[in-house]
């Protein structure tokens, strides 16, 4: 009965996101105002600021990924938004959107039974965000910006697919078909969604297939970093049930042709990736 449920999930949200006008859940909202507001060429850092400054949860974030270590080295902390967003800069804004959002989602009243999976999912996907940051600006030498919103937002599909099965209880009891949905779809409805929201091709690419595996002799891209970054999450902070997945395999890490200098570089960072960590979750 409920692969009847599961299949009944799975075709309300593709007749959803095949519509003409999608439907964004409502955990979505703020993140539509930000990346509306990051769309107008004109904007000024004081209209952000302003829209910013009317979300406290969002004002708290901002604030203190700009007094991170990964991005204040100095020390010199700031408290006002508008400064914030200076050291920052506009493209974290975006990231940090989607942070309160999934945020604000994990904790609502209707993703209650799924509190497990949820405590597991924040952990990681704070985790892969900041190590992509990090990977990214130090070993693919490209946008370490993009590549933390492409962290943060990989396993959207598993967010999304939540608040949809918390509509049926019968799929909410049944822990291993459950777990079988968010495994084996969480990453085409990640991509349907961020497609749908206009995301840039890179990042899409990389959100489709960072469940892939595949060999990986150098990272140097988009897709290379968040697949790294998911494996060396996953051997400390995996949202998938243990009793029902078993060990997640992160042997390609072994394999890689600069493995030395990525356990060296992941190592020396640690300060840097706990700090955005705290900063994108606490």
């Amino acid at each position: 009965m409920t692969n009847a449920v599961t299949f009944k999930v799975l075709e309300d949200i593709a007749r959803d996101l095949s519509g003409s006008e999608i439907t964004f859940p409502t955990f979505l909202d703020i993140t539509f105002q930000v990346r509306s507001a990051l769309k107008d060429p004109n904007l000024s850092i004081e209209q952000l600021a302003k829209l910013v400054g009317a979300e406290p949860l969002m004002s708290a974030k901002i604030i203190r990924m700009a007094n991170s270590v990964a991005l204040n080295p100095s020390g010199r902390e700031i408290a006002d938004v508008k400064s914030a967003i200076v050291r920052v800069g506009m493209e974290a804004v975006r990231t940090v959107s989607f942070a309160v959002a999934m945020e604000q989602l994990l904790k609502s009243k209707q993703m209650q039974p799924f509190e497990g999976i949820s405590q597991r999912l924040w952990e990681h996907t704070s985790h892969v965000a900041a190590l992509c940051r990090v990977l990214a600006r130090k070993l693919a030498k490209i946008n370490g910006d993009e590549a933390m919103f492409t962290g943060l937002v990989h396993d959207l599909g598993v967010f999304y697919l939540m608040s949809r099965a918390a509509n049926f209880p019968e799929l909410v009891n049944d822990r291993a078909e459950l777990h079988a949905l968010l495994v084996g779809w969480h990453d085409n409805i990640g991509h349907a969604l961020l497609s749908a929201l206009g995301s840039p091709e890179p990042v899409l690419e990389a959100v489709r297939d960072h469940e892939t595996d595949r060999e990986i002799e150098s990272i140097g891209n988009l897709s290379d970093v968040l697949y790294v970054a998911n494996k060396i999450a996953n051997r400390t902070s995996c949202w998938r049930d243990p009793e029902l997945d078993g060990e997640v395999d992160t042997s390609v890490l072994d394999t890689l042709f600069d493995a030395e200098t990525l356990a060296e570089i992941v190592e020396e960072s640690e300060e840097e990736v706990q700090s955005l960590k705290a900063a994108l979750g606490g």
